[in-house]
């Protein structure tokens, strides 16, 4: 209701303004061009992720220098920090970067930002822009027209650039204009009420615009034109780097605990340097004037005077923060813990529902969709997440103790003294507090991207949104299988009693072997899973027909035998779903592509190999 009574306040006012002045109109849609032009530059750039951000990231921020670096040439080339700012959390949320490097790509972005001032009022206003904007227009949608995804993508830079240069001919323009009725520099407040009123002013057009670009490009146009004093000038493009923030913070929203850590550093760095600005201003304009004397910067040349004091406490910034970023990352981890998980054996069983906590999705983050990478690296994540989850509540389910995965663990021992008593929580409880929700949520997440993916990230999509399934129907297999396990594994019938112990105690062992090989990541054999697929194939009575020999035998009565055959296929539908959703996890990538396909086993080929074993 509140963003609709803003909207609606703002067109109200934007119809008056249209309506009073022709000059205002024009203003105004240099603002909206200009930022339409940013909307079309970020769309370019989607097309070119594609697979190759992972690789670009871990090549130039794997050092603090080159965080720094590649925040400044992104901000640089995109043109919005606000834009680097939400990727980065996007990056951050994936896992593809650490905080450490989020925190040198932020602080990079700020001084990255500075280049848009430079080059309006080193170009914008000494050139008519226009007449660039013309021919990089038409080109552009010429390309976007094409069928090819980097002829689009280029298409889209060209004419984001194209619509940067209109907007700011048509702000500048509207402002010359505009000086001939009104003259704005009688509204200029001198003293530090000033330099507080526009700093607020500027914090508030940012909000508004979603951009200290657009706000930097107003003021240094209004600047040109005389409709601002300097020192208001430097008070906006001081507000305009507090007010960016916001849009990092409106990322973060939806995005997991990394990813508002990433946002509260960011603001921390912004309002630091904002009032270290405005506590130093004085001094600050003073070197302002020597640099640009220094420069050769005429003392009347106010906008590009402006430019340097955008830099100038940009730079002073980074300097103060960057001995601190280490502590800066350990105080927003002690701030913003992360979520702990209820661990499933310290749920009491019967739990009031309306005190029953469900665990929901901890990486995926909407601001990821739009992006290959981001959006298939916080996918990964949370296929994790849920697979960690599965494991926990299968243990439940065959009522295994935790004690199975401690090095040199008796498994046979500790299966056999586990007692069915000790797990009260049914495996459907389980399944709608750690389970459904999370699957669900992946689910949703895959089928909503929007992202540029490349035909083996889409594949891997498609693989990833699979295992959640395989996921599930492990779960439902445990369940069914846990109602025999409770009524059989104590059986008076000796031979009984063994049949689902030893079901037990082969899933205990894949699941010991399981966690091994999560806990090794990529170090682990890329064949781990036919492995296991074969050793899983060789250990099914029904298949290698211990089963049909023991009914012979007369050891089962014959409604047991049905049973036994069903939970037969119960273990391997637990085991196979687990074992398919590791190699997913295991051998994925933010690139989607997979060297080792030819090497994996068909059913067949693991039918046999399981056979020769046997022999």
């Amino acid at each position: 209701m509140l963003k609709r009574a803003i909207l609606t306040v703002a067109f109200l006012l934007l119809m008056y303004g249209f309506s009073a002045s022709n000059d205002f109109t024009a203003i105004c849609a240099g603002v909206a061009i200009f930022l339409f032009g940013m909307m079309t530059l970020e769309e370019g750039f989607k097309a070119f992720s594609g697979g190759i951000l992972e690789r670009l990231l871990k090549r130039t921020t794997d050092k603090t220098w080159k965080s720094l670096s590649f925040g400044v040439v992104t901000t640089s080339i995109m043109q919005s920090s606000s834009l680097v700012s939400v990727l980065t959390i996007s990056f951050l949320s994936a896992g593809l970067i650490t905080l450490y490097q989020g925190l040198g790509i932020i602080f990079g972005a700020n001084l990255g930002t500075t280049t848009g001032a430079w080059l309006v009022a080193g170009i914008g206003l000494k050139v008519k822009i226009s007449n660039y904007a013309m021919p990089l227009l038409v080109i552009g949608i010429l390309l976007i027209m094409q069928k090819g995804r980097n002829l689009k993508g280029i298409g889209y830079v060209l004419a984001g650039i194209g619509f940067l240069f209109l907007g700011i001919h048509y702000m500048k323009e509207g402002f010359d204009a505009f000086r001939e009725q009104i003259d704005l520099a009688q509204y200029a407040i001198p003293g530090i009420k000033g330099m507080l009123i526009y700093t607020f002013i500027g914090i508030a057009a940012t909000v508004i615009m979603q951009s200290s670009h657009a706000t930097l490009v107003l003021t240094i146009t209004a600047l040109s034109m005389d409709q601002i004093s300097y020192s208001n000038g430097l008070a906006l493009a001081i507000g305009s780097n507090v007010g960016t923030t916001i849009t990092a913070i409106i990322g973060s929203l939806t995005s997991n605990i990394q990813g508002r850590r990433l946002a509260a550093a960011h603001v921390v760095f912004n309002v630091v340097t904002g009032l270290i600005a405005l506590i130093f201003i004085v001094p600050l304009q003073q070197l302002v004037d020597v640099i640009a004397s220094g420069l050769g910067i005429a003392a009347d040349d106010y906008t590009l005077k402006l430019s340097v004091f955008h830099t100038l406490f940009n730079v002073l910034g980074i300097v103060l923060m960057l001995p601190l970023m280490s502590k800066l990352e350990q105080a927003l981890q002690k701030l913003l813990p992360d979520r702990e998980r209820r661990e499933m054996l310290s749920v009491p069983a019967g739990e009031d529902d309306r005190r029953k906590q469900v665990e929901s999705a901890l990486y995926l983050d909407k601001a990821a969709l739009a992006y290959p990478d981001a959006a298939l690296g916080v996918m990964i994540k949370e296929v994790q997440h849920l697979y960690d989850n599965a494991i926990q509540v299968v243990m439940q389910g065959l009522m295994l103790p935790a004690e199975i995965s401690q090095p040199d663990a008796n498994i046979r021992q500790l299966v056999a003294h586990a007692s069915p008593v000790q797990f009260k929580n049914s495996v459907d409880d389980l399944y709608e507090r750690y389970i459904k929700v999370i699957s669900g949520e992946i689910i949703d997440f895959g089928s909503k991207s929007q992202a540029h993916f490349s035909s083996s990230q889409g594949a891997l999509l498609v693989e990833l949104m699979s295992s959640c399934q395989r996921i599930v129907e492990s779960i439902k297999a445990t369940k069914h299988l846990n109602k025999n396990l409770r009524r059989f594994s104590e059986s008076e019938n000796k031979w009984v009693a063994e049949e689902y112990q030893r079901f037990r105690v082969v899933l205990a062992e894949l699941i010991v072997e399981l966690n091994r090989i999560r806990a090794a990541g990529k170090k682990e054999d890329v064949l781990f899973a036919d492995r296991l697929r074969v050793s899983i194939t060789k250990a099914d009575s029904f298949k290698n027909g211990a089963l049909a020999s023991q009914i012979r035998e007369g050891r089962f009565p014959g409604y047991i035998a049905g049973s036994i055959m069903n939970d037969s296929r119960y273990v391997s539908q637990i085991a196979f779903g687990l074992i398919d959703s590791l190699e997913v996890i295991s051998r994925a990538n933010t690139s989607g592509e997979r060297s080792d396909d030819s090497l994996s086993l068909d059913e067949t080929e693991i039918n046999q190999l399981a056979q020769q074993n046997k022999a």
